[in-house]
């Protein structure tokens, strides 16, 4: 390998030089006995988000509205809470929270089915500290997923 060759796999990142190398990595959730696209495949990054934004959006509206009568610092603590909680109920109950189910995405057991209340509440609370949430393997779970045994599906 010549310095342009190493310069360059440096530049293209770890994952384009291994593939380079002749490593299949595969899509995302093959490990996992998902299909590639289609529903019942992993939620891509920003459907992800996109829900995330409109849950907590929500949150905060509800927080805004009920709890400190007006925004401050209070209103951000109390979202978190509310985040909490509407995660725990409607993950544990539906399969999904008013975001992901607006944006076409469900929460699932890696073995298939639903997740039981301890993971789910597991889940909720790593989701609600963040940095298990930024934190991802090769088929796109976070941390949080990877701890509870679960997996953000489209529907």
């Amino acid at each position: 390998m010549d310095n342009r060759q190493a310069l360059g796999s440096w530049l293209s990142g770890p994952r384009a030089a291994a593939e380079d190398a002749g490593v299949d990595f595969g899509y995302r959730g093959q490990q996992l006995g998902l299909p590639e696209e289609g529903p019942g495949s992993v939620a891509r990054p920003g459907r992800r988000l996109g829900a995330l934004a409109v849950d907590w959006a929500l949150c905060t509206l509800i927080a805004y509205g009920l709890i400190t009568e007006g925004y401050n610092q209070a209103t951000g603590n109390w979202a978190l809470v509310i985040l909490l909680v509407l995660s725990v109920l409607t993950v544990g109950t539906i399969g999904s929270t008013p975001g992901k189910r607006l944006f076409g995405l469900g929460v699932v057991s890696v073995n298939g089915g639903r997740l039981g209340l301890p993971r789910v509440a597991l889940r909720s609370l790593l989701v609600c500290l963040a940095i298990p949430a930024l934190i991802w393997d090769r088929d796109g779970r976070g941390l949080h997923d990877r701890l509870s045994g679960a997996v953000q599906v489209r529907l």
